[in-house]
């Protein structure tokens, strides 16, 4: 005779193979806090409305609290015959307070407790993952004030375009991280309802007060269809979602780093501490820190791309095939935390090589759309000017120098309307402070970006 908890109406035991293939207990058991935390307030709301006599209900919360503390202590015996973190507890409950511990089930099936578990779960990782992108967001803010100053070129196509400030790019990148920080917000509300009452998949015939195990547990609601509930997975599809977008954002900062930390470059020095050196180079010092985050980004997606594929074919309500639905959002919540707290760690000691930044700026003729919207504040056609402008890089190309190296003769050569206020918008300093506009790149724009920033 089967020995499981749900054994009756089987004959013979389950094949150990079959038990080593199907248990999730060897992933699922980090829920085991929210499985008691939900578990506890189920059995609280059976007493209230009768279903639990009082005495049962203080034998499952002493039980429960006794079982949290072994696990905690690492004296938790796990079982994968028991197959997942639910049966476990509901096991070791039963031998330690013996038939009440049998009743707690009552009223509730594993399909709404496990929603109701990873709900509490992701929205715990969730909480988490807001404190670190704002720790983030901070140090970013934090080095964008001291660089609001720093010239370097901005880059389209990976060619030098225009000169911008350092500061400005960093609020480039606290501006995606706050994108990030929002989609999770909103992920969290959406998510914020309690599952817990759908039972198997149509409810249950006790008498249960859904509304109060809500409030229990910290939800805003109750979901309000069974076979939904119970199935239900965009929860955690929109927690992949969010980090996936949060990754490639990293990614992309990690991309640059790599670029910048090249000698080649030479525009930023990472700390020792997040880089690495070479078995046969002793020179290297390779950003690995970053490299990393940038690999990552693939799981993290690869993780979404799983739950997107796991659920597109299931029908109404739940299915086994859900259990595989933990492997990938725990990778995700893991991955997107751990890059989350290096990129912490590592921003707040960045450190710009601020001539270098300015010597690059100065390269590749980054204000030459400068000198185009000089002649057309002086009335010539834009096309015109381009063409112009066009003409006066080729010349000084071939010299071998800037723009705002050429005499105002030579300018003059190009178009009379030329004078000598045309070194004041082609150097480096008066491109980037003629930005001066809100999300321009005006150190004094920069500036005040971060002011409103603080005060929000």
């Amino acid at each position: 005779m089967s020995s499981k908890l749900w054994g009756g109406r089987f004959a013979e035991s389950t094949s150990t193979l079959v038990e080593r293939f199907s248990e999730s207990v060897s992933f699922d058991a980090r829920l085991y806090r929210h499985d008691i935390r939900g578990s506890k307030a189920h059995a609280c709301m059976l007493g209230r409305v009768g279903v639990l006599s009082e005495d049962d209900v203080d034998a499952i919360l002493s039980g429960l609290a006794a079982i949290e503390a072994e696990i905690d202590a690492g004296t938790f015996e796990w079982k994968t015959e028991l197959e997942d973190v639910h049966m476990n507890i509901e096991a070791r409950l039963t031998e330690r307070i013996g038939d009440a511990g049998k009743r707690l089930h009552t009223g509730r099936s594993r399909n709404d407790q496990v929603a109701t578990d990873i709900r509490l779960y992701v929205r715990d990782a969730i909480d988490e993952v807001l404190a670190l992108i704002d720790a983030l967001a901070l140090s970013l803010l934090n080095l964008a004030e001291q660089e609001a100053d720093t010239i370097m070129p901005g880059f389209t196509h990976l060619q030098i375009a225009q000169p911008v400030t350092f500061g400005h790019h960093l609020l480039a990148w606290r501006e995606q991280v706050l994108r990030d920080h929002s989609r999770f917000v909103d992920a969290r509300r959406r998510m914020n309802l309690l599952p817990l009452g759908a039972a198997a998949l149509a409810g249950t015939v006790y008498p249960i007060d859904r509304a109060s195990v809500a409030e229990d547990l910290g939800f805003d609601g109750i979901t309000e269809n069974s076979l939904d509930t119970v199935s239900d997975r965009d929860f955690a599809i929109e927690f992949c979602a969010a980090a996936s977008l949060l990754m490639v954002h990293l990614s992309r900062w990690s991309e640059e780093l790599i670029l910048w930390a090249n000698p080649m470059f030479g525009f930023v020095d990472l700390p020792d501490r997040f880089c690495t050196g070479s078995s046969i180079m002793p020179q290297k010092k390779n950003p690995d820190v970053p490299e990393l985050v940038r690999g990552k980004s693939a799981r993290v997606i690869g993780d979404l791309n799983a739950l997107l594929v796991l659920m597109k074919g299931q029908p109404l309500a739940y299915n086994r095939d859900n259990q595989e639905d933990k492997e990938p959002l725990f990778d995700a919540i893991d991955t997107v935390t751990i890059c989350l707290q290096v990129f912490g760690e590592m921003m707040p000691h960045l450190k710009a090589n601020r001539p270098r930044m300015r010597e690059a700026a100065f390269k590749g003729f980054s204000t030459a759309t400068d000198l185009a919207d000089y002649l057309v504040k002086k009335g010539m056609a834009f096309r015109d000017a381009h063409h112009v402008v066009g003409s006066a890089v080729a010349h000084a190309s071939a010299q071998g120098c800037d723009l705002s190296e050429l005499s105002l003769d030579t300018l003059q050569g190009f178009s009379p309307t030329i004078g000598a206020d045309v070194f004041d918008v082609i150097t480096l300093d008066g491109s980037v402070a003629a930005r001066d506009h809100i999300g321009g790149t005006a150190p004094a724009q920069v500036r005040a970006a971060i002011a409103r920033a603080r005060q929000r």
